[in-house]
């Protein structure tokens, strides 16, 4: 068990949503978690782009991105209600992989991200 693998269990092990997550990723092949991989980093580059071009996280385009965002964890790992996409957004900011991960296309998306996020959760 790698050490995320662990961070995750111990966490939120007890959880619905973890065990929602291991009946929906159990026969996921290597090359099913690499597409979702490349989906991942692909919103994120989507978010990174409309940072970069000025859009405001309140704009429809970046609230599309952020349903977007929060569908596709629901259709592959669990359901994203959108406290737990709240929550996520904070994580994005607070632990530094994930900030070095979404940032990797333009530093400052993790926080466009969470920014994006709360005010569709504020909203809807």
């Amino acid at each position: 068990m790698n050490n995320y693998t662990y961070e995750v269990k111990q966490r939120w092990g007890n959880t619905p949503e973890f065990q929602e997550h291991k009946r929906k990723i159990k026969n996921y092949s290597n090359e099913k978690w690499h597409e979702l991989n490349i989906q991942m980093n692909n919103i994120f580059k989507e978010f990174s782009e409309c940072k970069r071009n000025g859009i405001n996280f309140s704009s429809d385009e970046v609230q599309n991105l952020v349903v977007k965002l929060q569908n596709h964890i629901s259709e592959n790992y669990y359901t994203c209600t959108n406290e737990i996409l709240l929550s996520l957004s904070r994580m994005y900011v607070i632990d530094e992989r994930f900030e070095s991960y979404i940032d990797q296309h333009l530093k400052g998306t993790a926080e466009y991200v969470k920014l994006s996020i709360e005010y569709y959760y504020l909203n809807n």
